[in-house]
């Protein structure tokens, strides 16, 4: 796929801005990067893809050659100008000034099965990540450009779980694709990035009706990380010693273990354990 680019400062200085730190504005300008990023993503004509935070529209040129259609919503009312401007007459390119954070994905009118591609700003990644799996329409896959550590965490297995990796992968299975050296943005972030596949389960590995007391679980587990799980459950769910033995003891899990060797398995016992508990 041959796309020309704009110089990235030909097009800041043309519209006279500047990258603004506030809002983690680091953009993606190496085409290589570009295209991998939307082949990994599978996107061909019948995708529908959100697009979080496009800039300047760098992957958005891409995306739109491949896409049957691209959400883009982007924070920066600057940003939507200068897109509404450079790729005006892209039929298939909706843009949306607006917070990813805040703005209602049902008002997006994404078809079910949706993709979600982008280069997100790194200090909210977790919040963009935990909105998207929490939606009433949820997209089938993510792929999130994201800081290396990030990606890292969020793909570890037990030895080395986290709060985040739990959140992620009760969801979808996450994978680390390939790595981004920072001179491939502008201006280059401190950190290389990575790029993150999660595809989504049909169903949370944690039943529905289950996941709220499996996230008060894992908050108070990780709470206190150097404690044994005995003792941090106890203080982060004001229960008894007692009361939190006879939990872990029923789910077959060993009170004196770190929360962070758990299996998503082993979490999924506890809750189901900690649910009987609260309805007696």
């Amino acid at each position: 796929m041959t796309i020309n680019l704009p110089p990235i400062h030909q097009l800041l200085k043309k519209y006279e801005i500047s990258p603004r730190k506030s809002l983690g504005q680091n953009f993606l300008t190496n085409p290589t990067y570009l295209e991998k990023i939307v082949d990994a993503a599978c996107v061909d004509e019948n995708s529908v893809v959100l697009e979080i935070g496009p800039g300047l529209g760098n992957l958005t040129r891409f995306l739109v050659e491949k896409a049957g259609k691209v959400v883009a919503v982007e924070l920066d009312g600057q940003l939507v100008q200068i897109l509404q401007t450079e790729l005006a007459g892209q039929p298939n390119l909706t843009t949306i000034h607006g917070d990813i954070l805040k703005v209602s994905l049902e008002d997006l009118q994404l078809s079910q099965g949706y993709l979600v591609v982008a280069n997100i700003p790194y200090y909210i990644t977790s919040a963009i990540i935990r909105r998207l799996l929490e939606a009433s329409v949820k997209p089938d896959r993510i792929l999130l450009t994201v800081q290396r550590e990030i990606a890292d965490r969020i793909c570890a297995k037990p030895g080395e779980m986290s709060l985040l990796s739990l959140s992620v992968q009760v969801y979808g299975n996450p994978k680390r694709l390939f790595r981004i050296p920072a001179e491939a943005f502008y201006p280059a972030p401190k950190v290389d990035s990575a790029v993150l596949l999660v595809e989504l389960y049909p169903q949370p590995v944690i039943p529905s009706n289950l996941l709220n007391d499996f996230f008060i679980l894992i908050k108070a587990g990780f709470s206190q990380k150097r404690k044994t799980l005995r003792n941090a459950l106890t203080a982060g769910l004001q229960l008894s010693v007692i009361q939190v033995e006879n939990i872990l003891n029923s789910a077959g899990v060993d009170p004196q273990r770190r929360a962070e060797t758990l299996t998503l398995v082993e979490w999924s016992a506890i809750t189901q354990e900690y649910r009987k508990l609260q309805i007696t």
